[in-house]
């Protein structure tokens, strides 16, 4: 039978089962209790629309306490678990931002679950929860009481975070607070609070720190403090010490793709190299390194340091994915193999709800394109070149017109240029459409990360790099209905298990041409726990076949002309000192370059912000 044939009669829908992958990970209600239940409060995703069915919570903590945590949490993603340690029981779990405000609001509820996930891998993590030193300190010490203290916080002016039908975008807020906040107005964080730049070296059996990990930028947090969001104060998890990571938002996403994109244009239909400088200045490879190099913590802070570490970065579902997804490549090699990179996607990301459409722009918008000369195409009565002498010429004129301009991005909207305007709200956006400043490159950024871990580890994965390319050609395609919509609740509601082809059968019954040859599988043992780590080493470089480029030109040496080269040395530490030496890049041969060779960028996708491969991305 052939491929296609194979395919028509597969059905992987099912491919991901919840609660198969949490009894993998030694969570099940017949199996023995590890400190974790599986909670039916989102059963009908009443609780948090956004969030998967099934929720993975402490079994110390009931759900009438989840139900009043959820309150503190944007969007109600309370803290749940996403990874369970096989060896040391340690956890993953993720969340959205907490509503502290400058009132340095609390959640009893939420210190209490935190506390809870905190005391589930045995006494070594445990500290004892004093209620009276919580009411000594002027807060609510029962369920009751700190309901009041919501409905207070709702009265000081969070309610609009906290219904997810009516919020703004947090990451529209969150930049425009960045456009008018200046670092220097923002009160110094706590040492301990500092982002985290260089990473810990664990050693086995080290003193246990659990780590609630904020990824974005410290002073982007602190802004959002001004909005009644903000990142916790530690004061009220003793248990734990926070991290900030750094990573930026969409929007800086965004732009440094269509900085590489730029980049390239010019040797789609030219002999030219990509332009160096503007690869340099994208600064795409810097944000790839920040990204693994959050991970890794999260990974050594599991796995070695045997400790427990809660994500959380706006909402939830962007940065918080990303992270969570690889600090688990990283730690378990199930998650390595074929099946096992599928159900991580079907978990931390399409599960937990990160936003492809909205992040993909799959549904377009009017403001993403301009049709250039647009009247000319219009005959002018009383002309000599009017439609009616030249019928024929005109429609052919009309064409050519529009098809030049069809993929001309349209000029920044006075909304745009103006970075004091009020974002852009969800409901505004209608539902057919999307919100051109709500596109990025999160889920690209992610498999572009995956692929530097392939090159740096060859034979810890199943899957080649061939497979990420194609997933990433049909996550864009939309030809199936995998990467449609933006949360389980609404695939469900849309019946599209039912009404769209599932993207798993296209790969899965193609298996042989996604094997690496080099892999080897790691061993089984207890004792060979660190052997079935992979971390990242530190480096990073282009992936020269997601965007249609040879190696030579992405990252092979750099081919510089005698004239250039007398310039140069001329102004050594002048122009250089403008363009590649402030940008803090990793050792990634930036300045590289070579001939020609072919490949090319889809310009339909600079409309979208996304980008994508070149030329023989899908074919090759």
């Amino acid at each position: 039978m052939s491929s296609l044939g194979a395919e028509k009669d597969a059905n992987h829908w099912g491919i991901y089962d919840a609660r198969a992958e949490w009894r993998r990970q030694g969570v099940s209600e017949k199996s023995v209790d590890r400190g974790w239940r599986i909670s039916n409060i989102n059963l009908d995703y009443k609780f948090s629309p956004t969030y998967p069915s099934l929720l993975v919570v402490p079994t110390s903590v009931s759900d009438n306490v989840i139900n009043y945590a959820g309150k503190f949490r944007s969007r109600c993603r309370i803290p749940v678990l996403t990874y369970l340690h096989p060896i040391n029981h340690c956890s993953i779990t993720r969340c959205s931002q907490p509503f502290v405000g400058m009132r340095n609001n609390r959640s009893i509820q939420d210190e209490r679950l935190i506390e809870a996930i905190f005391s589930t891998s045995g006494p070594a993590a445990t500290i004892s929860y004093d209620s009276t030193q919580v009411a000594s300190q002027g807060g609510a010490h029962s369920i009751e009481s700190s309901h009041a203290d919501l409905a207070s916080l709702s009265s000081s002016g969070s309610s609009a975070y906290q219904k997810p039908a009516a919020a703004l975008s947090a990451d529209a807020l969150e930049e425009t607070l960045m456009s008018e906040v200046e670092a220097d107005d923002i009160q110094a964080p706590r040492a301990e609070d500092s982002e985290a730049q260089v990473l810990p070296s664990f050693i086995h059996n080290e003193s246990p720190q659990n780590l609630i990990v904020d990824a974005r930028p410290t002073v982007n947090a602190m802004a959002m403090q001004a909005i009644g969001l903000g990142s916790e104060n530690m004061d009220n998890y003793p248990q734990a010490s926070k991290k900030y990571l750094g990573i930026d938002n969409i929007h800086v996403m965004r732009d440094s793709l269509a900085k590489v994109i730029e980049a390239l244009k010019d040797s789609d239909i030219t002999p030219l190299s990509p332009n160096r400088e503007l690869l340099a200045r994208s600064q795409w490879l810097r944000y790839i390194s920040i990204l693994l190099d959050g991970a890794d913590l999260i990974a050594r802070t599991v796995g070695l340091g045997h400790s427990h570490v809660v994500i959380h970065c706006s909402d939830g579902w962007d940065r918080t994915s990303q992270l969570a997804a690889l600090s688990q490549l990283s730690l378990d090699p199930y998650f390595r193999t074929l099946e096992g990179f599928i159900v991580l996607i079907e978990k931390d990301w399409l599960s937990f709800g990160h936003q492809f459409r909205r992040r993909s722009g799959f549904l377009g918008n009017e403001k993403l394109f301009s049709i250039q000369n647009e009247g000319l195409s219009t005959a002018v009565p009383g002309s000599s070149t009017s439609s009616t002498s030249q019928p024929g010429a005109k429609a052919l004129e009309s064409a050519l017109l529009s098809a030049k301009g069809f993929f001309t991005p349209s000029p920044p909207s006075a909304t745009s240029q103006n970075p004091n305007s009020a974002p852009t709200s969800d409901t505004e956006t209608p539902p057919h459409k999307n919100n051109p400043k709500e596109t990025s490159p999160i889920f690209h950024q992610f498999l572009d990360a995956v692929y530097q871990l392939q090159h740096q580890h060859p034979t810890a994965f199943e899957f080649n790099e061939r497979f990420l390319r194609r997933l990433f050609f049909h996550f864009q395609a939309c030809q199936y209905g995998t990467f449609l919509y933006d949360s389980e609740r609404e695939r469900v509601e849309a019946k599209i298990y039912e009404r769209a082809g599932c993207v798993w059968d296209y790969f899965l019954v193609r298996r042989a041409e996604w094997m690496n040859p080099r892999y080897k599988p790691p061993g089984t043992a207890e004792e060979d726990v660190a052997d079935r780590m992979v971390f990242h080493n530190g480096t990073v470089r282009w992936w020269p076949e997601m965007f249609g480029r040879s190696d030579q030109e992405m990252n092979g040496p750099s081919i510089v002309s005698p004239l250039r080269a007398e310039r140069q040395a001329k102004n050594w530490g002048k122009e250089d000192a403008k363009t590649s030496a402030p940008l803090d890049m990793p050792s990634t041969g930036l300045t590289s370059g070579s001939g020609r060779v072919g490949g090319g960028i889809i310009e339909g996708m600079r409309g979208i912000g996304l980008g994508a491969a070149g030329k023989g991305l899908e074919m090759q």
